[in-house]
């Protein structure tokens, strides 16, 4: 089964997406199941991760609310307040819904590069562990240092790398981006998904760009750690859904990479 496993909804009217701006015209609308279905079907993309958008409880709700009621979205991957002191408790609620199947604090909008390292989140990290839910790393590569550490402090913690980390493909950085994720593919668990590069490379980009980054990956990561994502609708601000996916399929040399990258790594590491 070929999984999408990094792709979103919403719904304007509900107003906590504060980064969705009237700037961002081409996805500053509504986006629900039935936007995204012709896209699975034309794929054969038999299921989703669908993933937060916003740092609230109420948008995990929503999301959880209309995974029960979609067959195709397989998990959800919410939000929690790390900081709140009731942290664990919320996690251990929220765990008990069979589509929760991870937790996504908006690291790259947090203004403390050390924010994840604060020892007062460790008890929100230890509940995940407890829980058997997986961590999406929505970091930058200024952060990948600070992400080692934190997997070296809770090596039970399953991870996954939320679009590479965003390294900055639209102007050619690449070395020390390269060299902090061979170090966190060698020195942990942690997995990573090939999803968001096209938007990094900015409009209009093609293979030859994202390329070199995406070989990178799955050269240190391996088919077996690496999940592909379209992170559908962003995508659509630098791409078609059909024109990424024909291009994350040409990095898997194989059929058997293909299998992995496209679905089993996303079903092993999110328990779909």
């Amino acid at each position: 089964m070929i999984i999408d496993a990094h792709q979103h909804f919403w719904r304007l009217d509900r107003g906590d997406y504060g980064w969705l701006t009237p700037d961002l015209a081409p996805i500053h609308r509504d986006f629900g199941p039935s936007d995204l279905e012709p896209h699975l079907a034309r794929h054969r993309i038999g299921g989703t991760v669908l993933v937060q958008a916003a740092p609230t409880l109420a948008e995990t709700g929503y999301l959880l609310d209309l995974a029960t009621k979609t067959a195709f979205v397989r998990g959800v991957v919410g939000w929690v307040d790390f900081e709140a002191h009731d942290a664990p408790d919320e996690i251990a609620r929220l765990a008990a819904h069979p589509k929760l199947v991870g937790l996504r604090p908006m690291i790259q909008d947090i203004a403390d590069d050390d924010w994840m390292l604060r020892p007062d989140l460790s008890p929100a990290f230890e509940a995940m562990i407890r829980h058997d839910l997986t961590f999406d790393a929505l970091v930058l590569p200024r952060h990948l240092p600070r992400l080692r550490r934190l997997l070296a402090r809770h090596p039970a913690l399953r991870c996954v790398i939320d679009h590479g980390a965003k390294p900055e493909i639209a102007h050619g950085s690449f070395d020390d981006w390269a060299a902090q994720m061979t170090a966190l593919a060698q020195e942990t668990t942690a997995c990573c998904k090939l999803s968001g590069l096209l938007t990094e490379a900015g409009a209009g980009a093609g293979r030859a760009k994202v390329a070199p980054y995406a070989a990178h990956l799955l050269a240190q990561f391996g088919p077996s750690r690496l999940i592909w994502g379209s992170d559908w609708p962003v995508l659509t601000l630098a791409a078609s859904y059909e024109s990424w996916f024909e291009m994350a399929r040409s990095f898997a040399s194989n059929a058997q990479d293909r299998q992995a990258v496209f679905g089993g790594t996303a079903v092993a590491l999110y328990r779909l």
